[in-house]
């Protein structure tokens, strides 16, 4: 590296914090840093870094600019792949690019067919009024502040292995904001508590969180191998929880009375949507199938079960998107996907692709892995999760690809899920409740919490070097 005419020691801890959002495969485990030619210190390379940073930024700002998170990301991947192609041709390689632009692609769409199949079964239960009839329960209950904390808390961590972080985190909170919004400081606390409980039960399950599925789909964890982390996720949860209920509002909220009826056939896709994720796990494991087969098969089936819906629904009071009102229709839900985060993944796959062919994640890999050594690489890794977001830093971590233990390659998957609680802006789940609860938690009503915060992150990682200390 000493030949270079800029030496990156802080440009390659920029880019782990900044790179890598869902691009886990642009390096192949066979391959070597060397076979990466080292034009990171080219006029090129340089100057794709520095698009990379910019768009990163736009998107950081997108609350404040009103643009879209895609946007930006999509026009640098197309110029930074550009970039790519000429610096390529200058050395004489100019026919690998395309290999590896088409790898990335091949990577995204798994990724992308594989969010689809999981957030059109969201979409369709919570049309179905299946999280609302849940919501109610809890609401009409007459449980006090005191359980109400612990009761959201328990179920962000048990319901986010399975219907992901950001969508329990949402749950939950309108939980909250229904039985105190008189109350700004209970529920600043409690939006904490769901906070830290959903990324910690997303740690220890690969569809908890965008980081834990890339990491299975990836092939470096198998799926029962993530119930390691269940004690030191659960440490992580219940060590700030435990402290801030010795501070919480302990009265009686105010009374509430909600009835929701489920619609037709809600426990029915319920069902099939846990059925489709163990289809997707047994193809993974028995027949080494990409999971994503296992989904859209899983995706097939609910559209059947639509059909059968759309003929037999006596409800005619579904509102669409449109304005029309009609019986049930499966292309609505597929419709109301996150298309703009689908989008954004895939601009940010192709960037943090272009930044790898440019030899920046190697040079992150020797800053990181090498000079700090395996443990306070990744456990600074989750730190750096708080500040960006825990899924660039996870991706440019599996993109790297380091030489770890398995134990080490668990210690990293929990620490980017988990680190990103230590602050509000640290992960979607943190983002989201900044909007849903606006005026009652806040980036300053969190960080009041953070010392607690990090040290459950302290504790999830002892317990994790003391139980799965073997492993490492």
């Amino acid at each position: 590296m000493k030949n270079l005419s800029i030496h990156p020691a802080l440009l390659a801890r920029l880019l782990l914090g900044l790179s890598a959002l869902l691009f886990p495969w642009l390096a192949q485990a066979s391959e070597t840093a060397a076979e990466i030619p080292q034009l990171t210190g080219t006029g090129l390379g340089i100057t794709a870094l520095i698009l990379f940073v910019f768009a990163y930024a736009l998107v950081v700002g997108e609350e404040h600019l009103h643009m879209r998170k895609s946007k930006p990301v999509m026009v640098a991947a197309g110029i930074i792949w550009v970039l790519v192609a000429i610096a390529y041709e200058s050395i004489g390689q100019l026919d690998r690019v395309e290999e590896m632009l088409d790898h990335n692609l091949l990577e995204y769409g798994k990724l992308l067919l594989f969010l689809l199949a999981a957030m059109t079964y969201i979409n369709t239960l919570d049309e179905r009024r299946m999280f609302a009839a849940l919501r109610a329960w809890l609401v009409s209950r007459g449980f006090s502040l005191y359980w109400i904390f612990w009761i959201t808390g328990l179920l962000s961590f048990f319901i986010s292995p399975v219907a992901d972080n950001l969508t329990t985190a949402l749950l939950m909170a309108a939980v909250l904001v229904a039985v105190a919004s008189d109350r700004p400081q209970y529920v600043a606390m409690g939006c904490i508590n769901i906070v830290v409980a959903a990324n910690a039960g997303g740690a220890w399950s690969p569809f908890g969180d965008i980081t834990t599925l890339m990491v299975w789909q990836a092939g470096l964890v198998k799926f029962q191998e993530f119930f390691a982390l269940f004690i030191p996720s659960v440490l992580n949860w219940l060590v700030p929880a435990l402290i801030m209920s010795f501070f919480i509002e302990k009265g009686q909220p105010k009374p509430l009375s909600q009835a929701v009826k489920i619609r037709q056939g809600g426990f029915v896709i319920l069902g099939l949507f846990i059925a489709t994720i163990a289809t997707a796990v047994m193809f993974h494991n028995f027949l080494h199938l990409p999971p994503v087969l296992g989904m859209m098969t899983g995706l097939g089936v609910l559209k059947l079960y639509g059909w059968y819906l759309k003929i037999s629904d006596e409800d005619t009071s579904n509102n669409l998107d449109d304005g029309q009102v009609g019986r049930f229709n499966i292309f609505t839900h597929l419709q109301r996907a996150e298309w703009d985060t689908l989008m954004f993944f895939y601009g940010v796959i192709l960037c943090v692709g272009g930044l790898g062919a440019f030899g920046y994640l190697a040079l992150a890999a020797q800053a990181m892995y090498i000079d700090l050594g395996a443990t306070w690489a990744n456990v600074l890794v989750g730190v750096l999760s708080a500040i960006v977001d825990n899924i660039p830093v996870m991706f440019a971590v599996i993109t790297m690809h380091p030489d770890m233990s398995h134990g080490q390659w668990l210690l990293v998957t929990m620490t980017a899920g988990v680190g990103g609680s230590l602050l509000s802006i640290g992960s979607a789940a943190g983002v989201a409740l900044m909007g849903q609860a606006r005026g009652l938690y806040t980036f300053f009503s969190h960080l009041k919490w953070t010392w607690a915060v990090a040290l459950g992150y302290i504790v999830s990682i002892w317990a994790h070097l003391l139980i799965n200390g073997s492993l490492m």
